[in-house]
This record gives structure tokens, C-alpha cells and sequence, in this order.
């Protein structure tokens, strides 16, 4: 499961950052890579044009996700240390056009 999280994650990052993100994702854990992951699949869903982000905008989608999600009581005391993770990743991996992420329970129908 880990290298398949490693790959998929990886596969997400700007071409020139596949490398390096593929670093980056090799040394953290999976609990960590989940939650990348359900950030960039909670995202997928979130309807609306994509634009690029600054780190500012994107640490504030990061903490409206986390409020939005529904098992935020359970993510443990290392919450804060993912949400750092997480940007950390989205921001040298170069992926700045993550829309505001929802969970998919969560979205409202135009």
C-alpha cells in the first residue's frame, strides 16, 4: 500500500517535481500520505474553475478542509503536523491549482 501511495501522490506533482515529491513522500508515513490524499481526492470533487494558488490561499483551503471534515475529532493530536505536511507537499511538488476542497457529502449542487 505505501508504494502505491508514494506513485500516486508522486504522480500528481508538476512533471519537473515528480522526483523530488517521490523524496518527500518517501519519508512520511502513511497516515501522512492518507492524508494528502484526501485532500487532492476531496478536491477533485469541488466544482468550479481551477486557478493558481498562492501558499497564503492554499494554507486557507488546507484549514477549510480540515473543518469540513466530518472526522476531524478523530485525526489525533499530530493534526497540525499534517496540515504543514500537506502544504509542504502541494506547494514543492508545485500543485497550486487545488480548488477549495469539500467532502463529497459536502457539496452543494449549482
Amino acid at each position: 500500500m505505501r508504494s502505491t501511495l508514494v506513485s500516486a501522490l508522486a504522480a500528481c506533482a508538476d512533471p519537473s517535481r515528480r522526483f523530488g515529491a517521490r523524496r518527500f513522500l518517501a519519508g512520511l508515513s502513511t497516515d501522512e500520505m492518507r492524508f494528502i490524499a484526501e485532500f487532492l481526492g476531496a478536491s477533485v470533487i469541488e466544482a468550479g474553475p481551477q486557478s493558481g494558488c498562492s501558499r497564503a490561499e492554499l494554507g486557507a483551503r488546507i484549514a477549510e478542509f480540515q473543518i469540513s471534515r466530518a472526522d476531524s475529532r478523530r485525526s489525533g493530536p499530530d493534526l497540525e503536523h499534517k496540515m504543514i505536511v500537506l502544504l509542504e507537499f502541494l506547494c514543492h511538488s508545485h500543485i497550486r491549482q487545488a480548488p477549495m476542497a469539500m467532502r463529497a457529502g459536502q457539496a452543494q449542487l449549482s
